[in-house]
């Protein structure tokens, strides 16, 4: 099964370059609808602190989960990154409308079962420069386990393509996300590890940020499921015109970015 509901097959009917249409089987009396809850209004949030062409995600598309892990300590610095002042997702307001025909698409082809999951959005150039910083102090191994196990030097990050000194993320257009069963998400995470899923909760082979081949699109370290998994994901984010990236399946950048050029430093507040 690819989900602990009672879905048996999920499968996916491509035509040229586009997904035409996403159908879900499963006996009438087992798949039922499923009402996703929107995230609350943020307090002390006004639009207006924002600059022109960018938008709250939660203003746009209310149902799409939001994790924002550098706003916290779970993310491979161990820290709150430089910028974060919020833990809230800013994009485009155009990447954040296609990021919305995407989380449509999904709770239509799934009945309200699965949910987008974004971890990150916009990034503030000073963040990618906490990130740099951070790389250039050997001494700090903190969450070396977690997130570059295999990863001796961690300044090689850059080098291998993990993390850049100017990221699409200060565009404003890309966006790190996943899909999540709105089943799962309110398990304990002690019964979620029990039952041998990640972070992620849909089976994608590799968790969130995991810095390793392993996360890499193609792997062919990962189960055929995941695999399944991570091309359902890529070929919705495609078909709304979005850019995957091969070394992190996670990774969509908006094919017609408003600000290509363009590398923001504005917090995210």
């Amino acid at each position: 099964m690819m989900i602990r509901t009672n879905i048996r097959k999920l499968a996916l009917i491509t035509g040229i370059g586009s997904v035409i249409a996403i159908r879900l089987w499963a006996s009438p009396d087992t798949l039922q609808p499923s009402k996703i809850s929107p995230i609350p209004a943020q307090a002390n949030r006004t639009p207006d602190q924002l600059p022109e062409g960018f938008v709250y995600l939660v203003d746009v598309a209310p149902t799409i989960r939001q994790e924002v892990r550098y706003a916290g300590k779970h993310n491979f610095v161990g820290r709150p990154i430089k910028g974060y002042e919020r833990a809230t997702v800013i994009l485009t307001t155009k990447a954040a409308k296609a990021l919305a025909a995407v989380q449509a698409a999904l709770q239509k082809a799934s009945k309200g079962q699965w949910t987008l999951k974004v971890y990150d959005g916009y990034r503030p150039q000073r963040a990618v420069e906490d990130f740099w910083r951070w790389s250039q102090d050997a001494t700090d191994q903190t969450m070396k386990a977690e997130f570059y196990p295999n990863i001796a030097d961690k300044t090689t990050l850059f080098t291998q393509g993990y993390i850049g000194r100017k990221s699409g993320h200060s565009r404003g257009s890309t966006v790190d996300l996943t899909i999540v069963s709105i089943a799962e998400e309110h398990l304990p995470a002690q019964t979620r590890h029990a039952e041998g899923l990640s972070d992620t909760y849909i089976d994608m082979g590799s968790p969130f940020d995991l810095f390793d081949s392993i996360s890499h699109y193609k792997s062919e370290k990962i189960s055929a499921k995941a695999q399944e998994h991570r091309k359902y994901l890529r070929d919705l984010m495609v078909a709304h015109g979005f850019v995957p990236y091969a070394k992190e399946w996670w990774h969509f950048t908006l094919q017609d970015e408003p600000f290509p050029h363009t590398y923001f430093d504005f917090p995210v507040q």
